[in-house]
């Protein structure tokens, strides 16, 4: 299938590393033009693929900073992804304002601000994506703050794609469940050990699914995966796909 992403620019927020890393070079395969995005300035290229922008996005003078390393490269952007963002422990009662706030300025506030810098210049066909988490349909109780600053992108989204629709820019939301990322593995890994499960992740993945993220499909997703769903939404064939909530994973949320 031809995504007919070639030549379209693309920012991959927080694409330095982990998922984002991922999804950025899997756009970079289609052909399109990708910035990578750090927040600090790296010591080489974060790819080869593509041109490294940097930037503190949970702040203005950062934001503004990454606006003008893409905006001397291209006269507009094509594609949005929104990936940046991180958990923060903490509960109810020993979450402070402060961490409120911090974790806010992370996951909502940096979404914000790119959105605000890239979106007047986007054209016709444009796209903006945001990565969420099915946390923001079913938190825990634990870690509120971050549940509660992941679960506003879900009417950001919406409310976004009312504003940019008329312009023929499509917004979506994709939220994953627990993703198979090298940090995932060595965490529940070692639970597994300990629970006498298996020593690898492929024996013990099944029980660790079935344990701590249950779903139909008995596993946990890989990056690719939700990568695939990322380029698919970016993607020509998702003209008429707008201000949804793409949850993927494996079924495990019922839904709401």
């Amino acid at each position: 299938m031809d995504l007919k992403l070639k030549n379209k620019s693309v920012l991959v927020t927080g694409s330095h590393r982990g998922t984002g890393l991922i999804i950025a070079e899997s756009f970079a395969r289609e052909g399109a033009e990708v910035f990578f995005h750090s927040l600090e300035e790296p010591d080489e290229n974060i790819s080869e693929n593509g041109t490294t922008v940097w930037g503190d996005i949970t702040t203005d003078i950062g934001a503004d900073q990454v606006l003008r390393q893409v905006g001397s490269e291209i006269d507009h952007l094509d594609i949005l992804i929104n990936n940046y963002g991180k958990a923060s422990r903490g509960k109810w009662l020993s979450a402070s304002i402060e961490d409120w706030i911090d974790i806010y300025e992370v996951n909502t506030l940096s979404i914000v601000r790119m959105i605000q810098r890239f979106s007047p210049d986007m054209q016709a066909g444009g796209r903006v994506i945001n990565l969420g988490t099915i946390g923001s349909t079913r938190p825990n109780s634990v870690m509120p703050h971050y549940y509660s600053a992941k679960g506003a992108l879900a009417t950001l989204t919406v409310s976004l794609a009312k504003e940019l629709g008329p312009k023929g820019i499509t917004v979506n939301l994709v939220s994953p469940g627990l993703i198979r990322t090298p940090e995932v593995e060595t965490q529940y890994l070692k639970r597994a050990v300990e629970f006498g499960w298996g020593d690898d992740f492929e024996s013990a993945e099944e029980k660790i699914t079935e344990e701590f993220f249950p779903n139909p499909l008995g596993r946990i997703a890989t990056r690719e995966e939700i990568a695939d769903v990322v380029l698919f939404l970016a993607s020509a064939r998702a003209s008429f796909v707008n201000g949804q909530n793409i949850r993927v994973d494996g079924g495990a949320v019922d839904i709401v």
